[in-house]
């Protein structure tokens, strides 16, 4: 089997999913770190484009969103599972909440206070990543007591689900439900007085983290995007086979077809011959002059697609 290598950067706080669920499974992989900003040519070679991270690539398959990293990761390697408690299916509905409701109010109330200190290339980026066209960063700031009091409650919630002899959050062992939290209060801990003062509110919480700290990375070494590239290039992308017949938007294999996240950030759609598809993802073909052919899987959820006319 190809290497298994994670695209991503230190402070990514959702690359962080990734790396602690290498923690949890005990794995090797690598790790190709990418700058902050979206200037990635070789990752952007083997995706077409796509530029949000993590991005795991095993050989020629490149695995993009967190979803499908999950799913792979899972498939690939069961044991021990990212499903440990028998919650198969329910950490996908509650990712829904992690990625969006509550890592909108983490990103405001960890970012919005220190953008003064960032450089103004990288807050004008994120600002249109996160908070979309007419975000602004500003009016977050005047507005951080609502984001606090909304984020309060949200972590009470978490700190109810972890009281009295819950070690983890759906049972005695941690998994993808975990990561899922693990990833918000990473990212907000020890960023500033107010988000830490959240923190204190809940000994449940702090706990549980202090138990997922000790879970680790896995086994890790570093590879640079350059000879990550070069793998994908000298590999041949796996089988991917299967068509989704209930499809309601009638993707046929064979056909070109787009795909977008459907939050407006000002994203380019990525292109590509749709290779299989099912109810929760799709692949498609790419190829380029720098990484040959290779295939590129998008999960369903968050994202539009539709055919392409050529």
């Amino acid at each position: 089997m190809s290497e298994i290598i994670i695209h991503h950067y230190p402070q990514s706080p959702v690359s962080e999913k990734i790396r602690k669920a290498m923690g949890l499974k005990n794995l090797r992989w690598r790790s190709a770190e990418q700058s902050r900003f979206p200037d990635r040519p070789e990752l952007f070679a083997m995706t077409g484009g796509y530029r949000r991270l993590p991005v795991l690539q095993i050989g020629a398959d490149l695995y993009c969103d967190t979803q499908c990293i999950f799913r792979e990761l899972e498939q690939r390697f069961p044991s021990p599972s990212l499903f440990p408690n028998g919650e198969r299916g329910l950490p996908f509905a509650l990712s829904r909440w992690t990625d969006d409701a509550l890592f909108g109010l983490a990103m405001r109330a960890s970012f919005a206070p220190i953008i003064a200190t960032l450089p103004p290339a990288l807050v004008e980026d994120r600002t249109r990543l996160y908070l979309g066209p007419n975000g602004d960063f500003q009016r977050e700031i005047a507005d951080m007591p609502h984001t606090l009091t909304q984020l309060r409650a949200q972590l009470g919630w978490l700190e109810e689900a972890l009281s009295g002899n819950q070690l983890f959050l759906f049972g005695g062992r941690p998994g993808m439900g975990d990561l899922l939290a693990w990833f918000i209060v990473w990212f907000i801990r020890g960023k500033n007085e107010w988000t830490d003062r959240l923190l204190r509110e809940c000994p449940a919480v702090q706990a549980w983290a202090a138990r997922m700290d000790g879970y680790g990375y896995g086994q890790n070494e570093p590879i640079s995007p350059e000879d990550a590239l070069a793998q994908a290039y000298s590999a041949q992308p796996g089988s991917a086979q299967g068509e989704d017949g209930g499809d309601p938007l009638g993707l046929q294999i064979g056909s070109v077809i787009a795909i977008l996240p459907i939050s407006d950030t000002g994203e380019k759609p990525i292109k590509g011959v749709l290779l299989a598809s099912s109810r929760d993802t799709v692949t498609i073909r790419h190829s380029s002059p720098e990484c040959g052919t290779v295939s590129v899987h998008f999960p369903r959820v968050g994202y539009r697609m539709a055919s392409v006319r050529t």
